[in-house]
């Protein structure tokens, strides 16, 4: 296949309230577009969402935080060219020789040798969204279930009525907001810890800010039930963002959760260590995903060898291409895989509802999961809403805890193949 033509555009949203996690705190999310045309006149339009906080957290800290949503998007643009000069046979080549060039540009322009390639594929993220819709334009498919490439198939053969709808509970959301959300239906939390209370970097500080809010937490809201897990309680999802700097110190957190009776609702803990600490963690007390760490299908398969038991699939953040060949690898080793958010927007919630729909279920639960925040953290959810092909489908809204898909998401696959006029109008 070859592209004829690319645009590419993005918009700034505002978020509600400054987000904390990696010790930092977003104000905004610059949501990126772009387009690709082919000779036939086909078009495909891809979305994406920047986390340069997420993707390389040296980048963040080092620039303002617009300039480092630029040298992102700047990352973005260089790669839509870029794709005009290749040949490819479907996403996933396109990925592979986009990705080594578009990494080494991003090095370039963000200054930084050492640039995690989370940076790169995050910014891919639209190109390659685009990809796949231009792809499937040209070779007539409509459906997620025909998208899916031979290799990843095995592993996305579930097909889910009800997801749970995991909400994210940063540093800065109080303790009785957590409890309504559990009053109002959410029976899995995505904790964030990790915190740097006194931003001095104290890493003492933070297990000691980490061990309260995990005593508060599990305090208020252990003796809720709920009928979606095989416990009967509240699972736990933590998130560490690497912050733990040993598995001492883990351990040390894990010593007080189990001491409060929190550990056995640890359902995951994602991604405690900083990537470069390759140690054997098969003697950690409960699940442990890669995540961040997790850039590459070869990369999930070192982090399995290490003794990780679950994978983080993002294909809002590391793009569908890297995430159905991560998630194909996983299904070999007999490793769950759960979908996690970007705090994307409501059209990109779909693109990972798609693949959420389709993994077994988490150990320990008896439905599928879906992190999913942005209804939480963006100021204009509602008017973001309001820009997806399919608004007003009830399988785009949370209720009492659930995304309900009914026959029309699975027949329309959530609307991925549609373009709402707003985001045609930026490119």
């Amino acid at each position: 296949m070859k592209i004829t033509k690319a645009n590419v555009n993005f918009e700034r949203e505002p978020l509600a309230a400054p987000f904390g996690f990696k010790g930092g705190y977003l104000s905004e999310l610059w949501q990126s577009v772009v387009k690709f045309e082919s000779a036939s006149g086909k078009c495909g339009i891809g979305l994406g969402v920047q986390s340069v906080l997420w993707s390389d957290s040296s980048v963040f800290v080092s620039n303002p935080e617009a300039s480092g949503n630029a040298m992102m998007f700047a990352g973005t643009a260089f790669a839509a060219s870029k794709a005009c000069e290749i040949d490819w046979e479907n996403p996933l080549d396109l990925l592979k020789k986009l990705l080594p060039d578009t990494l080494e540009y991003s090095k370039k322009v963000t200054k930084n040798p050492k640039l995690r390639l989370t940076f790169a594929l995050n910014s891919l993220v639209p190109v390659d969204n685009a990809a796949w819709q231009l792809y499937c334009a040209e070779k007539g498919i409509g459906n997620f279930d025909k998208m899916i490439p031979e290799i990843s198939r095995k592993a996305l053969s579930s097909r889910h009525k009800t997801l749970a709808s995991i909400p994210l509970m940063s540093y800065g959301v109080p303790l009785e907001q957590i409890v309504k959300a559990v009053k109002d239906g959410s029976f899995f939390l995505k904790i964030k810890i990790g915190s740097d209370p006194e931003k001095d970097g104290d890493l003492d500080k933070m297990l000691e800010w980490d061990k309260k809010r995990i005593s508060e937490i599990h305090n208020a809201i252990k003796d809720f039930e709920t009928p979606y897990t095989d416990s009967g309680r509240i699972p736990y999802y933590l998130d560490a963002n690497g912050r733990y700097d040993s598995k001492e110190r883990l351990k040390s957190f894990l010593s007080h959760a189990e001491k409060q009776g929190a550990l056995e609702r640890i359902l995951i803990m994602e991604e405690p260590f900083p990537e470069e600490y390759k140690v054997d963690v098969s003697d950690i007390p409960t699940r442990l995903a890669a995540d961040e760490s997790a850039h590459s299908d070869e990369d999930a398969a070192e982090r399995i060898e290490l003794g990780y038991k679950a994978i983080a699939l993002k294909p809002i953040a590391k793009t569908m291409s890297m995430s159905l060949l991560i998630a194909a690898l996983a299904h070999e080793k007999n490793i769950p895989c759960f979908c996690a958010d970007l705090t994307v927007s409501p059209v990109m919630v779909d693109w990972n509802k798609n693949v959420a729909a389709r993994l077994a279920p988490m150990p320990g639960m008896k439905v599928g999961v879906l992190e999913s925040n942005g209804m939480q953290n963006y100021k204009n959810w509602e008017k973001m809403k309001s820009y997806h092909p399919c608004y007003g489908a009830e399988w785009i809204n949370t209720v009492k805890g659930l995304f309900n898909l009914d026959e029309s998401f699975f027949e329309l696959s959530g609307g991925i193949f549609k373009n709402g006029e707003h985001y045609k109008n930026l490119v």
